[in-house]
């Protein structure tokens, strides 16, 4: 039995949360074309025959600004201390410049083994392609490079059998009906707030996040929580049409989740200044 850990890096909106999902075959963690999407670890277990392979996807590296991000970086700065490999993301469609070249002067310093993988190569030209696997290659000395397309799935397969054939001999750590380490309560506000993040623009995606206050066998209630009015009043929409959409688009991925009918009961919040909140971001689990 084959079973380890694989730790995620790459600068945000890279694809890392897309790319865990692919490798277990199934949604493990929300996703958005929003930086910031992903704002603690959160494991994502993939089981195979004769291995379980434990995927650490974490928040994009980043220039810490408040508690919140303060918190998101200690989350990577600690992530890499017992893991077996590090999967090192660049995405294909943006060029691999100072942000890059700074993850990877952090990630082979570690001294685990490396694999690149080049991201959202579909639907670009195979020069622009071969150029930037080119780039990436020399950023370090990786024991592996492979451009994929988390989205599509092209080269997820080859990776995922990489990755296995890294680990070494162990235990399963998760149950192999589990897919993630995350509570039903937090996969839950997290649906909620991917749905919120998926609605909105500007700075609201940056502001919004949710508290998940009771998860009863007929009822789920959360706050989604903003720091200003004005952004309260754009995630309440005309006469609740918003909320009402982020409720709509959130409950069944809640309900196929529960294994049950719910009623899901939504309220926005102002609490400003939350992303400096040491007690909530403690409830958060961030």
């Amino acid at each position: 039995m084959r079973s380890g850990f694989v730790a995620l890096a790459g600068r945000p909106n890279v694809g890392k949360s897309t790319l865990v999902n692919a490798l277990c075959r199934g949604k493990v963690v929300i996703t958005s074309d929003k930086p910031q999407t992903t704002r603690r670890r959160i494991l994502g277990v993939a089981n195979g025959d004769g291995y379980q392979l434990v995927l650490a996807d974490l928040p994009g590296f980043q220039r810490p600004l408040d508690d919140l991000t303060e918190r998101m970086q200690r989350a990577v700065d600690v992530a890499f201390d017992d893991v077996d490999a590090i999967l090192f993301v660049l995405s294909a469609r943006e060029r691999i410049g100072g942000g890059d070249r700074f993850i990877a002067k952090r990630v082979f310093a570690v001294g685990k083994p490396v694999v690149i993988v080049v991201n959202k190569v579909d639907r670009l030209k195979p020069g622009h392609v071969a150029s930037q696997i080119q780039t990436a290659a020399g950023l370090g000395d990786f024991l592996a490079l492979h451009p994929v397309s988390a989205k599509t799935g092209d080269g997820v397969e080859e990776l995922r059998e990489e990755l296995v054939g890294l680990l070494p001999e162990g235990p399963l750590y998760f149950p192999p009906e589990q897919r993630t380490d995350l509570s039903p309560e937090l996969q839950i506000a997290e649906l909620i707030r991917e749905k919120a993040l998926v609605l909105t623009k500007e700075e609201v995606p940056h502001a919004i996040t949710v508290e998940l206050l009771e998860l009863g066998e007929k009822v789920a209630r959360a706050n989604l929580l903003v720091e200003t009015e004005s952004q309260k009043q754009i995630l309440v929409g005309k006469r609740g049409s918003m909320v009402r959409e982020i409720g709509t688009r959130a409950r069944p991925e809640i309900e196929q989740l529960l294994g049950r009918h719910v009623f899901l009961d939504l309220q926005v919040k102002v609490r400003p200044r939350w992303r400096r909140d040491h007690g909530l971001l403690e409830r958060l689990g961030i």
